[in-house]
């Protein structure tokens, strides 16, 4: 699973406000062909994207190339079952990353269209958001 080596700091602020407005940044397909573009505002975590990972290897039995395209960079804290109020801001859980609508998360190279389509299909129900299929020439 992804997470982080090292952080400068521990546990952050939510700061639910980052993800306003639309991807411009790693919103084209720019290492394959193909590519998986995320339609809504989420917080994926690493075990989603790890688990959309190892469904489109699955699909394609170690033929072609994978790109992940997002890290989990966001350290998310959680307080264990039955504390009391209080006493400070819960352990780090896991890590997600912050997606706004239009950011392309996984990229294929080395498949057929079809193919790419199929697996990314099977690795968007991993994900809580829709998703959507592009290509290249057309994004």
């Amino acid at each position: 699973m992804l997470f982080p080596k090292k952080t400068k700091y521990r546990k952050w602020h939510r700061n639910r406000g980052s993800l306003k407005g639309v991807a411009v940044r790693g919103s084209r397909v720019a290492f394959g062909s193909f590519g998986m573009k995320i339609l809504e505002r989420a917080e994926l975590t690493s075990r989603q994207i790890e688990a959309g990972r190892r469904a489109i290897q699955r699909y394609l039995k170690r033929g072609g190339k994978l790109w992940i395209r997002v890290f989990p960079h966001k350290p998310i804290t959680q307080k264990a079952a039955e504390v009391p109020m209080g006493s400070g801001k819960g352990s780090v859980d896991h890590y997600v990353a912050a997606i706004k609508p239009g950011t392309v998360v996984y990229e294929l190279e080395g498949v057929s269209a079809e193919q790419a389509k199929e697996a990314f299909g099977l690795a968007g129900h991993k994900f809580p958001v829709k998703t959507k299929f592009v290509t290249k020439d057309h994004e």
